[in-house]
Formats: structure tokens, sequence, C-alpha cells
């Protein structure tokens, strides 16, 4: 049987919590920010979080399945 091993660009991405969800970074905040308002820049520093019962979720699973 093959060693069981995370997804390299998945562990930089995601992070499970203790609850079991996923959460990562919004896009959109490295550069060309001038012409953005304010609110919309104040709703991208919020995390975002996917379910593990979510399609994604479960693609999650098996891209992390060692995560912590």
């Amino acid at each position: 049987m093959p060693k069981l091993r995370n997804h390299s660009g998945g562990k930089k991405r995601f992070r499970k919590t203790a609850t079991g969800k996923f959460t990562h970074r919004k896009a959109g905040r490295k550069h060309l920010l001038t012409p953005v308002s304010a609110s919309r820049k104040h709703d991208m520093r919020h995390v975002g979080v996917i379910t593990p019962e979510s399609n994604k979720g479960k693609v999650l699973a098996k891209y992390l399945p060692m995560a912590k």
C-alpha cells in the first residue's frame, strides 16, 4: 500500500479547524486595491469557511487526509 500524503498545494492554502471545517484566505488582496471600496476590502479580510459536507469539502478531505 502506498504512503498516505497530503496535497502539497492544498496544505499551503487550507487549514482544518477543530470541528472539521476548512478555512482559507480570500482572493484579491494583493494589489490594485485603490478602486476597491472600503466595505469590499473589509469583507475580504474575513476567512472563508468550507463545510466537510459540501462538494469542495469532500475534495479537500481527500487532498488533506492527515490534516490536523
